[in-house]
């Protein structure tokens, strides 16, 4: 299929509205760390771009779009095998994003820093620059404003925007050329519905039971 929308943002600066925004503005499906967990027969593909041999093709062959992780992680790689594809780079305040990855994505005790888990190779590849610094504040918000001014400064200013989800419909459809929909900018994944979700034990990311491959699956493939 191809992807027209190339999603640069980090995880926790509303890609999960992004993602349903642009399903609903028909550059769908959105390809999110979600969507890992739902077909976790995706991981070895992951896994091999990781390790520099990847198979964009074949991971995003029923996408038009990729937002969150593990898309954010390689975005330059993306946005040169996509060359026609737009760059989508969701924001936020650095102060606010830093305490929301704390109580939800880089909360401690979580996998994506735990060891043997059935996923942990992944997160060791996706999460490299952060192994071992999920925890340190003057390092992630610098990382994170850093982050954004190696994508301005990588991306041609036409292809690109830099949007934060609060700014609704108008930005967003300007840039894809698309109407603006009657419904309301979605709104999801809160910290509290995040939260929720890992108490219920329905959010797979703290559970390594639920929705996770086993160790075979996640041998790289020949």
């Amino acid at each position: 299929m191809g992807l027209k929308v190339v999603g640069s943002g980090l995880g926790r600066t509303g890609t999960k509205s992004l993602k349903t925004a642009l399903e609903m503005l028909g550059v769908g499906p959105c390809h999110h760390m979600m969507e890992v967990f739902m077909h976790p027969d995706s991981v070895p593909l992951w896994v091999q771009a990781g390790e520099g041999r990847p198979d964009w093709d074949a991971i995003f062959k029923d996408y038009q779009s990729a937002v969150d992780y593990p898309s954010c992680a390689f975005w330059r790689e993306l946005a040169a095998h996509y060359p026609n594809a737009k760059v989508l780079h969701s924001t936020r305040d650095a102060e606010a994003w830093f305490e929301s990855t704390q109580a939800t994505i880089f909360a401690p005790g979580g996998a994506v820093e735990a060891q043997g888990h059935p996923m942990s190779r992944f997160f060791e590849l996706v999460m490299r620059d952060l192994r071992g610094r999920l925890h340190d504040r003057a390092f992630l918000l610098e990382y994170f404003r850093r982050h954004t001014e190696e994508v301005i400064a990588t991306i041609a200013s036409e292809r690109l925007l830099v949007y934060d989800v609060r700014q609704g419909w108008e930005p967003l459809c300007k840039f894809l050329g698309v109407p603006v929909p009657a419904e309301p900018f979605p709104s999801e994944n809160s910290r509290q519905e995040f939260q929720a979700r890992m108490a219920a034990g329905v959010f797979p990311l703290n559970d390594p039971a639920q929705r996770t491959p086993s160790p075979d699956l996640l041998r790289p493939q020949n």
